[in-house]
């Protein structure tokens, strides 16, 4: 998540407040998806952007877990997603998002 993403994410929680955002990713694996979440969830782990120390707590998810998949319009999820779900590794991907989302609990 670049610099600009966190700055954009950070002014979002600062409009709206924490509860009224949720992220959700389309990281293409695991380990970038659980970086990504970790920074919206307890703040940058590089310490290097907007989010660096900056601990929002907000609801992370990843495009290809079935509770997003549910609310997307069947025919735009497979124009848009479909794919990945063959190609991603899926299983390791909400994997770490659960694992995210338990620890910020």
């Amino acid at each position: 998540m670049d610099l600009e993403d966190q700055g954009t994410i950070k002014k979002a929680v600062d409009e709206h407040g924490t509860e009224n955002v949720v992220v959700v990713l389309g990281s293409p694996d695991a380990e970038s998806a659980e970086i990504y979440a970790e920074t919206v969830t307890t703040g940058d782990p590089t310490f290097a952007g907007p989010l660096a120390g900056v601990s929002l707590g907000l609801p992370v998810y990843h495009i290809l877990e079935d509770e997003i998949k549910q609310l997307v319009d069947p025919e735009t999820y497979q124009q848009q997603v479909g794919m990945m779900e063959f190609v991603l590794d899926k299983e390791a991907i909400v994997t770490s998002m659960k694992k995210i989302r338990q620890q910020s609990r």
